[in-house]
């Protein structure tokens, strides 16, 4: 959200006051570049572990790092933009393609943010998995069988596909594609075998997001895998 008043400020400035306009642009491109960078390194991390959520409760998959990394690294461009376009009308000399360009930008970061703003992709809860997207959600109750699919390459899946033993189960809300699950930021096979876990063992299931709960299925999914 700083990031997002830095560069509304950035642009702001670029059309009314170029004098701090200059003087914010290396800071500006300095986090520009870091972001970036850091956006990079991150797309490879994808830890066995997930998230222990005791007021949802659930057990969740992290929040993507490179999304607020990539968020913050486009800021700067965005703003350089659309403070062009500022400038430009004030100078009597905007053009429409310089407006559609600003709205452009300005929508694809009101996308990323809406992204990095809804948090956790995937939730385990006691009553089933629940992925979560931008424009809407799917509910799978454990009752109708839910599974994950791993790929012989599932180091390059950034998707799993989610079998439905019983789909009339299922519910959906808003806008939803086809069944798959996000891996980018957990472990494929872990997310994988923690679901299979609680398919096959009912009695576990209640006590899904508890601290306690989350190191039982550690050890017993570490135990299953050697």
């Amino acid at each position: 959200m700083a990031g997002v008043l830095v560069a509304t400020g950035n642009a702001a400035a670029m059309g009314y006051a170029p004098n701090v306009a200059r003087a914010l642009f290396l800071p500006l491109l300095l986090l520009t570049l870091a972001a970036l960078v850091l956006s990079v390194i991150s797309l490879g991390s994808r830890p066995a572990a997930l998230v222990v959520l005791p007021q949802t409760p659930g057990f969740a998959t992290p929040v993507p790092a490179r999304l607020p990394l990539l968020t913050l690294g486009l800021l700067g461009s965005a703003s350089a933009t659309v403070g062009a376009y500022l400038r430009s009308t004030e100078a009597g000399i905007g053009t429409t393609f310089d407006a559609v360009v600003g709205a452009l930008w300005v929508g694809v970061i009101a996308l990323l943010v809406a992204a990095a703003w809804r948090g956790h992709d995937v939730l385990l809860s006691p009553t089933g998995v629940r992925t979560i997207g931008l424009l809407g959600s799917r509910r799978v109750p454990w009752e109708a069988g839910p599974g994950l699919v791993v790929p012989r390459d599932v180091e390059r899946a950034p998707r799993l596909r989610l079998t439905i033993a019983t789909p009339a189960l299922a519910r959906r809300r808003g806008l939803v594609g086809r069944a798959t699950v996000p891996v980018n930021s957990v472990d494929p096979r872990f997310l994988a075998a923690a679901v299979g876990h609680y398919v096959t063992h009912p009695q576990h299931r209640a006590a899904i997001g508890t601290a306690d709960e989350y190191r039982r299925l550690l050890t017993e999914l570490r135990g299953a895998t050697g």
